[in-house]
Formats: structure tokens, C-alpha cells, sequence
């Protein structure tokens, strides 16, 4: 918990804007390290008092969630469909630590919203840490879903087909074996197919008898890129640094 509290720390000093800012900013710090009951207490407070700032939330919902205080699971969860990508995943690692079983529907209900889907990267990737009963199912819908052309959102499907892999459900095979048509999901598709057992050529598309005529055409066979999935993201990770989550689309974020 060190390092991310030093990180979160570290981002919200940058966004304060007055003495005032400061002086709650060095109290809630005072607060974290002296770890008391009186002192959750006080964080506990924070989270329903009337206009606090949210970076002074965000605080206390961290602090009490690593801590298992379930006062902070409502703070926790809004943050985690938060517009702003560094938030969600703040909130994904605390909410993790947690313990509240509460979490895993919250963060299925959130990965499954279609309205949501520019904010599910940190709720796909919290259930497949949580491995919940609710991870496996709400992970192959939310990867069923987005195997359809021109959508945007390759890296929660990315998310989608490595959470599977690593949760060993195979019920996720025929999920996974689609995926694997998709050149941006292929490697991690039939990696994720390894671990479950399956071998890649297993499921490999067959090009058919128009195989050789349609790479010499141009066509799906080609391995030039053909839409959403192309080529120049293929076998790609999680996207590094603040793009994690940062999907196109958009969203009403937290209200205020």
C-alpha cells in the first residue's frame, strides 16, 4: 500500500489550490499515519460531509478501504467509474483490499453497462482480481460484447481476455476462441486458451477454400489491418501509464 498512497499523495498535492487546500491535505495525512480509530472515525466523516473536495474523498476512501472499513465502499465504487483513468485504478486497488462482498456485483454491474464501457477497464481488471463468482460470467458478456467491428474499446476487451485466462474458467472457451479471429486480442486470446488447456491450433480460423484468394485480393487473410482489430495492435498489453482506461466514448464521470 506504501507506493500507491505516496503516488495518490503525490497527485493530489499538485491539485491543490490554496492555503486552506494544504492545511486539510497535511491534517489527512496526519490522520493516515496515526491510524487510530478516532482517526477513521474523522476519515469516515470526511466521506459524507457537505463540499468537501473530492481529491479530500478520495483520501479518506483509500485509507479506509486498504484499512477493510466498509464506510468506504460507496466512495470507492464512484470513483472506480470515474472519468478520470488514475482515479478508477486508486479506487480498484483499494476496493480490492476491501473485503466487502459487495464489490464484485458493483464492479460486474459496471464492466456490463454498454453505456459504461469507456470506464470498465479497472472494473474488468478488479474482477479477475477479485475472482469472484460474478468475474467469470460478467467478463466473457463484456468480451462477447465487444467483439463486434468498429468498436473503440480494444483494451477492455484486452482486459476481458487476460482476466479469463488468468481466472481458468473454461467457460470462457468459446469467448476466448473468438476472440482469437481478432488480431489486437489474438496472442492474448490463444495465450489465455493455453492456460485453459486449449492449443492455438485448435482454434485458428481455417481461410477456407478463398483462403489464397482473398489474401492475394486484399482481403480479411491479408494480415493488412481491417478495421477496429488491426493489425498494428497485435499481441499489445495494457496500454502503460495514464492511457490505462483513458477509452474514447463518453460519460458523466463522478457528480459533484
Amino acid at each position: 500500500m506504501e507506493d500507491e498512497f505516496h503516488e495518490l499523495t503525490d497527485r493530489v498535492r499538485a491539485e491543490l489550490r490554496s492555503p486552506q487546500d494544504l492545511i486539510a491535505y497535511e491534517r489527512l495525512l496526519g490522520l493516515a499515519r496515526k491510524n487510530s480509530p478516532a482517526g477513521r472515525e474523522e476519515l469516515a466523516r470526511m466521506l459524507v460531509a457537505v463540499e468537501r473536495p473530492l481529491w479530500a474523498r478520495e483520501i479518506a476512501a483509500f485509507i479506509l478501504g486498504c484499512a477493510g472499513d466498509k464506510r468506504a465502499f460507496e466512495t470507492l465504487v464512484l470513483l472506480l467509474n470515474y472519468r478520470d483513468p488514475v482515479r478508477c485504478a486508486t479506487a480498484a486497488y483499494a476496493l480490492a483490499r476491501l473485503g466487502d462482498p459487495r464489490t464484485a456485483r458493483a464492479a460486474a454491474a459496471l464492466a456490463t453497462n454498454p453505456l459504461r464501457t469507456a470506464y470498465a477497464l479497472h472494473p474488468v481488471r478488479l474482477l479477475a482480481e477479485l475472482r469472484a463468482p460474478q468475474s467469470v460470467p460478467a467478463l466473457i458478456a463484456t468480451l462477447e460484447r465487444l467483439l463486434t467491428p468498429h468498436t473503440p474499446y480494444w483494451r477492455v476487451a484486452l482486459a476481458c481476455v487476460e482476466g479469463l485466462g488468468a481466472l481458468g474458467d473454461r467457460r470462457a472457451v468459446p469467448a476466448l476462441t473468438a476472440a482469437v479471429a481478432h488480431p489486437r486480442l489474438a496472442a492474448a486470446a490463444a495465450a489465455s486458451l493455453a492456460r485453459l488447456g486449449v492449443h492455438e491450433d485448435a482454434v485458428a480460423p481455417d481461410d477456407g477454400p478463398e483462403g489464397d484468394g482473398a489474401k492475394a485480393a486484399g482481403g480479411p487473410g491479408d494480415g493488412q489491418d481491417h478495421g477496429p482489430y488491426g493489425r498494428a495492435g497485435r499481441g499489445a498489453g495494457r496500454a502503460p501509464g495514464a492511457e490505462r482506461g483513458a477509452e474514447p466514448g463518453g460519460g458523466e464521470g463522478l457528480p459533484h
